[in-house]
C-alpha cells in the first residue's frame, strides 16, 4: 500500500504565507476573484503590461450567496467524478467568500482516499492562479531555496501522521475577498463483497449556494447495476438522481440550500457524511475481462460460484490495558459473529496477549459447534490489562501453523492466515519494530499469510502495514468507536473466503511489457484481482491469457481473448471516457507495486533502483510520492511554496470541512496557551483568580504550581548546575516523560551561578516520540525518523496524533489528542550579553490528563495535595507577608510574593501572585531535588 499524499497549507492572502511565505505584491482590487479558471476553462486576458483584466462574475457566481453568522459564503462546492473502467478521476472545487468587513481565517480542509495519488492542486486568489508541477524532491527544494535566497516569496509546506488523509488549506481572508481552491485525484476501484464502493467524503461545513455532486460510470464490460444508498441520511431522500444505460450511468446530487438545512430555521448544514455510490458489472466468463487502449492492456479477475478452500486461521488479540472498555467490548462482539461463521473443515485456534502470552487451544481444531462455543466463552471471559508482546504473541501463532502443517494435520488444498488484532505498540519483550519483523519473516511459512488490524488513532499503522504486506497479508486501520466491531467484521470478511490459491497469469511471450504483477497467493470471495501492462502494437488483436489456479477440488486452468475492436469503438464515441485510462491504470498499479518492493528490499542497492524506478514513474505520470515534491507557483514563477509528501504510511482520522479559524496562524494551538489578559498586582490577596490558571518553569528556574481545587498558586526555586537534567513529570501509566536540562550562564553574579532550561525533552512512550527543544532547533524523532524545525520558523509537525506547532521566535505547543497540551517559550537575549543566556521555559496546564501515578517536580501535583494557609502576618520585607502552609504533614513558613507568566509579554513578563517556598521547596515536593535528577533526556523517575 502507498502512503497517502497529503499537504497541510497555511495561506495568507494579504501575506500570503506557508510557514514563511510572503507574497509582496497582492494587485490592489480585491473584487472579481473568479475570473481565471482551470484545466481547460478559459483564462482571464492580461493587458499589454502583463497584468490580468478584470472581469464579471459568471452566472454561477452572481446573485446572493448564504452567508453563516461569520460572514463566511460559500458561493459553490462541487465534486466530479469520471470512473472509467474502474479508474476514477476527482475533482474538488470550493469557492468561498467573506462577506464580513475584517479579515477571517478559513480552513478549507478535504479528506481525500487513502490509496488516492495527488496529481494536480491549483488555487485562485484575485484572479491570479498558483499551478502546481511535481518535481524530483531535491530539485524542488532547491528551487525553492533559490527563491527565499533571492529574496523572493518562498514557502515550505509538510504534514504527517494526523493529516494522511487530508488535504487542508488555511487562509487569512481580506474582508470582501474571494478565493477559490481546486484539487485534482485519481484511485482505482477496489471490489470488496462482491461490488465496487465508492466514497466522497461530503462534508463542506456550512449552506452552499450551489451544491453538487457529479458522477459519471463508464464500464465497457457492462453495468449490472447501480445503487446510491442513502448514507447521508434520510434529511435527502429522493434528492439522488440515476441515469443508467447499458454501459455506462450518471449519478446527480443537487441539494438546493434550502434541503441543505438541517431544519427550515437552521443556519446549519445537513450535508455530513459520506456519498457513497455502489455498482457491479457483467462477467461473461471465468477468466475475467481482458481490456486492451492505447498501446496498454488491463486484465480483470474476478471469478465466483467456487466453492470455498478450507482455511486454519489463528487469532492473534490484543488484551493489555490499552484495550480495556469499548475497544474490547467491540471485539469480543465482533469475534463472537466471526466465530460463528467458520466453516466445519476449518481450523483454528486463538492467541490472546498482553505482557503475557496465552492460547485458548495449544493446536489448531476443527471449528465444529462445540469448540466455536467453548472458543466465544473463552472471549468473553477476557479481562485486559498489563503491557503489550507483539513479538511473542506472534511467533507462538507462528509455531502452532508449522507444528500442525509438519503432524499433517493441515489439507493440501487450504490456506493459513494470522489475523493480528492490536492498538497499541510492543511495550514488553522485543520492542524494536524492525526486529519483530526480521523475527516474523524468519519463522513464518511462505504459503501463511498475515493480516493485521490496526485500533485506534494511537496505534503504529505504519509498523502493521509493512508486517502484513511483508507476509502476503494485507492491513486495516479502525478507530475504536461504536463502530469497531463492523468495521472487524467486515475485515474478515474480506479475507475469510479463499477461493484460489496460486493464482497465475501468462502471455505469450514477446506480446505484453513491464506487467505490474503475473502470480497471487490467494484469491478472496468478492474481490478482484487485476494485472496491467504494455502490449506489442502488432500482436495487439491476438492477445491472450492463460490463467492457473489451484480450487476447491483441482488444478484450474481459464483462457480469455481481448476484444479491442469493440472496446475501441464504445471509447471513441463517449465524451467523459479518460482516453489514457489503460495507461494511468497501469502506472497506479506500477507505482504501488515498486512502493511495496522497496519496502522488501533486502540490500540497499536494490532498494535504490527501486527508488530511482518509482521517481521516473512519478515523474512521467505526474504523481506525487515519498521521492518527488509539488511545486506550487504563480504564472510568474516568482512566489513559490514546496508541498513534500509525508515520511510515514499513518492513516488519519479525520474528516474535511471547510470553517473559520481564529485569527492566526494555527487554529490547533489550545486556549490555554493564548495569552491572557494582564494580572493586576495581587501581592496580598491569599488566592489568585482563575484566568492564568498555569503550571510552569521558567526563568532561573522558578516553579509555579497551580492547585486547582484551593486556587492557589505555590512557588519554588531549584538551585542545581549546569548539565544536570531535571526530572518534571514522569508518569508511566500513561507513557508520559518530561525532562529539562539546565545550562548555567557566562558568569556569576553575586557569588552565584544562575542556570536555566536550555533543552527540554517530551517523551511520549506509548506512541514512539520524542520531541527535543533547544534554544536553537525543534526536533521530533520517531524511531529512525527524525524531522526538526527552525525557531526562525512557524509551523507545524503532526505525527501519530502529536502535534508540535511553532511560533516563529517565540514558542513551541506540543498537544497530544485531546489529553495533554503543553507551551515551551524561547527567551532571546542580546547575543553579546556578558552574562545572560538564551533559556527555555515551559507551561502546562492542571488540566491535562495525567495518570494517579505521575510524579516529578510538577507531575507530583497532578494529584493535588491538601493545602492549607493561615496565619497570614508582616514579614522581614513589609512588602511580602509571611503565612503559614500545611502540606504533606509538614508546617512551612512560605512568603507571599511574585513571579512572572511570560505568554503574555515573553520580555517584561505578567506579574502573578504566589507563596513561596523556601530550600528549594523542601516540604512542598517529595524529598529531595537531587532525588529528580535522571540520567537522560528521556528517562523516567526510577523509585518515585
Amino acid at each position: 500500500m502507498k502512503p497517502l499524499i497529503c499537504f497541510l497549507l497555511l495561506f495568507f492572502v494579504s501575506e500570503i504565507r506557508s510557514f514563511d511565505l510572503v507574497i509582496d505584491e497582492i494587485p490592489d482590487d480585491l473584487e472579481n476573484l473568479f475570473d481565471l479558471e482551470v484545466d481547460g476553462f478559459p483564462s482571464k486576458p492580461m493587458t499589454r503590461n502583463g497584468r490580468y483584466q478584470r472581469s464579471t462574475l459568471n452566472d454561477e457566481d452572481s446573485g446572493e450567496a448564504v452567508a453563516g453568522d461569520d460572514k463566511i459564503s460559500i458561493y459553490s462546492y462541487k465534486v466530479q467524478s469520471t470512473i472509467t473502467s474502474r479508474l476514477v478521476n476527482t475533482m474538488i472545487q470550493s469557492k468561498v467568500e467573506n462577506k464580513a468587513k475584517h479579515s477571517q481565517n478559513l480552513v478549507f480542509d478535504v479528506q481525500i482516499p487513502k490509496e488516492a495519488f495527488i496529481h494536480n492542486f491549483t488555487m485562485n486568489i484575485n484572479g491570479i492562479t498558483f499551478t502546481s508541477s511535481i518535481r524530483e524532491k531535491s530539485a524542488a527544494r532547491q528551487q525553492y531555496a533559490q527563491a527565499r535566497a533571492k529574496g523572493k516569496a518562498a514557502g515550505i509546506v509538510r504534514s504527517s501522521a494526523l493529516d494522511m488523509e487530508n488535504f487542508k488549506a488555511e487562509l487569512n481572508v481580506p474582508g470582501g475577498m474571494k478565493v477559490q481552491f481546486e484539487i485534482h485525484y485519481q484511485e482505482m476501484m477496489r471490489k470488496k463483497l462482491g461490488s465496487y464502493e465508492f466514497v466522497i467524503p461530503l462534508q463542506p461545513g456550512r449552506l452552499a449556494k450551489h451544491l453538487e455532486v457529479d458522477v459519471r460510470i463508464i464500464e465497457p464490460q457492462g453495468l449490472r447495476y447501480v445503487h446510491v444508498p442513502n448514507s447521508l441520511g434520510d434529511h435527502f431522500a429522493g434528492i439522488t438522481t440515476i441515469s443508467k444505460g447499458e454501459k455506462k450511468a450518471h449519478v446527480s446530487f443537487k441539494p438546493t440550500v434550502a434541503q441543505q438545512r438541517k431544519c427550515p430555521t437552521c443556519s446549519a448544514t445537513a450535508v455530513d457524511g459520506n456519498f457513497v455510490v455502489t455498482y457491479d458489472v457483467h462477467r461473461e466468463t471465468k477468466a475475467g475481462e481482458l481490456e486492451i487502449f492505447n498501446g496498454y492492456f488491463i486484465h480483470y479477475f474476478a471469478p465466483d460460484n467456487l466453492d470455498p478452500l478450507p482455511k486454519n486461521i489463528l487469532f492473534v488479540i490484543d488484551v493489555s490495558g490499552s484495550m480495556w472498555g469499548l475497544k474490547m467490548k467491540q471485539t469480543v462482539e465482533a469475534m463472537k459473529t466471526i466465530l460463528g461463521d467458520l466453516r466445519p473443515d476449518d481450523h483454528f485456534s486463538i492467541v490472546d496477549f498482553n505482557h503475557n502470552v496465552r492460547t485458548w487451544r495449544d493446536d489448531l481444531v476443527a471449528a465444529t459447534a462445540p469448540q466455536t462455543e467453548d472458543a466465544k466463552k473463552y472471549i468473553q471471559e477476557i479481562h485486559p490489562n498489563g503491557g503489550t508482546n507483539i513479538n511473542e504473541a506472534l511467533l507462538r501463532a507462528i509455531f502452532i501453523l508449522k507444528e500442525a502443517s509438519s503432524l499433517g494435520m493441515l489439507d493440501p488444498n487450504s490456506v493459513s492466515m494470522i489475523i493480528l488484532v492490536s492498538d497499541g505498540d510492543p511495550t514488553v519483550g522485543e520492542l524494536k519494530l524492525t526486529k519483530i519483523q526480521k523475527n516474523v519473516k524468519q519463522n513464518i511459512p511462505e504459503d501463511v499469510s498475515l493480516f493485521s488490524l490496526g485500533i485506534g488513532f494511537d496505534v503504529d499503522y505504519d509498523f502493521l502495514d509493512r508486517l502484513a504486506h511483508e507476509n502476503h497479508g494485507m492491513a486495516q486501520r479502525i478507530f475504536g468507536n461504536q463502530e469497531t466491531s463492523s468495521q472487524m467484521k467486515k475485515f474478515y470478511n474480506q479475507v475469510s473466503t479463499p477461493l484460489l490459491k496460486k493464482v497465475e497469469f501468462n502471455y505469450p511471450q514477446g506480446s505484453v511489457s513491464d506487467v505490474t504483477q503475473n502470480s497471487f497467493d490467494n484469491y478472496f470471495g468478492g474481490s478482484e484481482i487485476v494485472v496491467a501492462g504494455k502490449v506489442d502494437t502488432n500482436n495487439v488483436q491476438h492477445l491472450q491469457s492463460v490463467i492457473t489456479a489451484t480450487s476447491s477440488n483441482a488444478e484450474l486452468v481459464l483462457e480469455t481473448l481481448a476484444d479491442v475492436e469493440g472496446l475501441d469503438d464504445f471509447l471513441k464515441k463517449e465524451p467523459h471516457a479518460d482516453p489514457k485510462f489503460t495507461e494511468k491504470l497501469w502506472a497506479y498499479l506500477t507505482v504501488n507495486q515498486l512502493l511495496a518492493e522497496r519496502n522488501l528490499a533486502p540490500t540497499a542497492a536494490l532498494k535504490r533502483n527501486i527508488t530511482r524506478s518509482i521517481l521516473q514513474m512519478s515523474l512521467d505520470h505526474h504523481i506525487v510520492t515519498p521521492f518527488t515534491a509539488m511545486l506550487i507557483e504563480n504564472p510568474e514563477g516568482n512566489e513559490r511554496m514546496l508541498a513534500d509528501s509525508p515520511q510515514d504510511q499513518k492513516k488519519g482520522c479525520c474528516p474535511g470541512t471547510l470553517g473559520v479559524a481564529p485569527n492566526g496562524l494555527d487554529k490547533s494551538i489550545p486556549p490555554w496557551a493564548k495569552p491572557t489578559a494582564t494580572a493586576q498586582s495581587l501581592l496580598r490577596a491569599p488566592t489568585l483568580s482563575t484566568d492564568p490558571r498555569i503550571t510552569a518553569v521558567d526563568n532561573d528556574p522558578h516553579f509555579i504550581i497551580h492547585l486547582l481545587k484551593s486556587q492557589e498558586n505555590i512557588c519554588f526555586n531549584i538551585d542545581s548546575e549546569p548539565g544536570k537534567i531535571l526530572n518534571l513529570v514522569s508518569d508511566p501509566d500513561s507513557g508520559v516523560v518530561i525532562n529539562g536540562q539546565l545550562i548555567g550562564a557566562k558568569k556569576r553574579e553575586n557569588k552565584k551561578l544562575s542556570t536555566y532550561f536550555g533543552k527540554i525533552g517530551f517523551y511520549f512512550k506509548n506512541k514512539g516520540l520524542k520531541v527535543e527543544i533547544s534554544t536553537e532547533t525543534i526536533t521530533l524523532k520517531d524511531g529512525s525518523y527524525s524531522t526538526a524545525l527552525s525557531w526562525s520558523d512557524t509551523g507545524s509537525i503532526i505525527r501519530k496524533r502529536l502535534l508540535v506547532s511553532v511560533k516563529k521566535d517565540s514558542s513551541v505547543t506540543i498537544a497530544m489528542d485531546t489529553e495533554m497540551s503543553f507551551m515551551v517559550l524561547l527567551h532571546r537575549v542580546w547575543k553579546n550579553h556578558p552574562v545572560n543566556v538564551d533559556f527555555l521555559g515551559i507551561y502546562i496546564p492542571p488540566t491535562n490528563q495525567f495518570s494517579p501515578s505521575a510524579h516529578g517536580l510538577i507531575g507530583q501535583f497532578m494529584s493535588e495535595p491538601e493545602v492549607y494557609i493561615y496565619n497570614e502576618r508582616p514579614g522581614r520585607d513589609p512588602e511580602k507577608p509571611e503565612a503559614t502552609m500545611e502540606v504533606k504533614g509538614h508546617k512551612l513558613t512560605v512568603t507571599s510574593g511574585l513571579q512572572k507568566d511570560y505568554r503574555t509579554d515573553q520580555v517584561f513578563g505578567t506579574n502573578v501572585h504566589c507563596w513561596f517556598v523556601h530550600n528549594s521547596g523542601k516540604g512542598f515536593i517529595d524529598g529531595h531535588y537531587n532525588d529528580y535528577l535522571v540520567p537522560h533526556l528521556y528517562s523516567f523517575l526510577k523509585n518515585p
